[in-house]
């Protein structure tokens, strides 16, 4: 057994352009062995280009990538490092047993094939051939070839793009397994209610650069808004948003949701203004307002990165490969 390194994950001034594109614009990062991080931020924000840096897939024009105490390729040569990407197909023509099998076969200390088919649940898929599979049944056989290098680094990039419900609560209930047996895990993806729900900690980045780093509920608290609903039939708009504290309204049928930033103030209008209001809840900033807000309410594409920031996915100048944003 490899000894497992204190080190973590080190991003050290990292930038990277691409003709007059600045992609990634100085980024400071330390992830402790063990933690799960979450990779967020809107199309352009330079995520695609981070992760590609930090597997040695791009060489960053400054900075540092320390991955264990070693640069980024040794790590992925010393089978530290296990990548789910989006880019490229599966193996045609073999089963799925014997792909991982091949798989761990390339790694010096790699889990035994048939754990890593149970951990990711695809005992079922083992005797099945590559290409008769589905687009979630292939995701999670990308996980499985991830997981048998028997990595201290797994990087999943948009994991459950192609699940359905039931196929993303079944990865993250294995990848929980996973990060509890002490793996660091770094995860992009466009859904924002995962990486709530199961990363220890975000990363936003827009522009380039790191916006905020922290626990999710610091992320939420940073934004200081706070929800609003109620039901108020034929509520006029106009006059909700003019209350004080109140920074948007809308109407939802016979309800409205304001979005304040002084809540206190805005139901005290609210109930002074509209005495008919009735079914009132209050609630905090979820991770969606906190995402635009940090972001300048640049909008969560469904594919990859694009400029400004990274280069559109899979269109990289000559030599450069690209993993498929995390946003």
């Amino acid at each position: 057994m490899r000894p497992t390194s204190t080190a973590g994950v080190e991003l050290t001034g990292l930038r990277k352009s691409f003709g007059t594109i600045q992609a990634v614009r100085g980024i400071d990062l330390r992830i402790a062995p063990g933690e799960t991080v979450a990779l967020l931020g809107p199309n352009g924000a330079g995520k695609s280009t981070t992760i590609d840096m930090m597997l040695g897939l791009l060489l960053p024009d400054a900075g540092s990538v320390s991955l264990f105490g070693r640069p980024a390729a040794a790590a992925v040569a010393a089978g530290q490092v296990g990548a789910m990407l989006q880019t490229g197909n599966l193996l045609r023509f073999l089963t799925v047993r014997e792909l991982v099998s091949m798989m761990a076969s390339l790694y010096p200390n790699p889990l035994p094939v048939a754990e890593a088919i149970e951990i990711t649940g695809i005992s079922e898929l083992a005797g099945q051939r590559t290409d008769k599979l589905s687009g979630g049944q292939s995701q999670r056989v990308r996980a499985a070839l991830a997981l048998v290098a028997n990595p201290e680094l797994l990087v999943l990039d948009e994991p459950t793009v192609a699940m359905d419900v039931e196929g993303r609560h079944q990865f993250w209930t294995f990848m929980r397994r996973v990060a509890a047996s002490g793996k660091t895990v770094v995860f992009a993806t466009h859904y924002l209610e995962e990486a709530d729900s199961y990363a220890d900690r975000i990363v936003l980045m827009a522009r380039g650069r790191i916006v905020a780093d922290g626990p999710t509920t610091e992320i939420k608290a940073t934004v200081g808004l706070r929800t609003i609903r109620a039901t108020l039939p034929g509520a006029d708009l106009a006059t909700l948003r003019s209350l004080p504290g109140v920074r948007a309204a809308e109407s939802r049928g016979e309800a409205v949701v304001l979005t304040c930033q002084d809540s206190d103030s805005a139901i005290r209008a609210l109930l002074s203004g509209f005495p008919a209001v009735r079914d009132i809840e209050i609630s905090g900033a979820g991770l969606e307002q906190a995402f635009l807000a940090l972001t300048g309410d640049e909008p969560v594409g469904p594919d990859g990165d694009q400029p400004d920031g990274d280069q559109p996915d899979g269109d990289q100048p000559d030599g450069d490969l690209t993993l498929e944003a995390l946003r």
